[in-house]
């Protein structure tokens, strides 16, 4: 069975950091292409940065770049989202995805499992 276990959101300061996790199981994350996605009230949710299967290749929504990075702990099964200079504007709810394919895009449609999304907050 596949799950998506995402945990580490919270409150944080603007300016401050914190690292959300992605927890699989019932599939390797070495072979599936990894999103993550957010969504804020009343907006649609919107890709941020996915990686990609195998070789690892990671991209970056605009918006993020620059201050989020993405990465994977093989012995783990983990995919981790590093986030950095947090603003304001981050707060939203975060999910990561997977999907059985080699390139990542941040299109959710592209995407079959979801986990259940971990809240992030940004404020003072």
């Amino acid at each position: 069975q596949v799950q998506l276990v995402e945990s580490g959101g919270g409150l944080v300061q603007p300016g401050g950091s914190l690292r959300l996790s992605c927890a699989a199981s019932g599939f390797t994350v070495d072979y599936h292409a990894i999103g993550w996605f957010r969504q804020a009230p009343g907006k649609e949710r919107e890709g941020v940065s996915c990686i990609s299967s195998s070789v690892g290749s990671t991209y970056y929504a605009d918006s993020v770049k620059g201050r989020f990075t993405t990465s994977r702990d093989k012995a783990k099964n983990t995919v981790y989202l590093q986030m950095n200079s947090l603003k304001p504007e981050d707060t939203a709810v975060y999910y990561c995805a997977a999907e059985y394919a080699f390139v990542c895009r941040l299109k959710e449609y592209e995407y079959a499992f979801w986990g259940q999304g971990t809240q992030v907050t940004v404020s003072s």
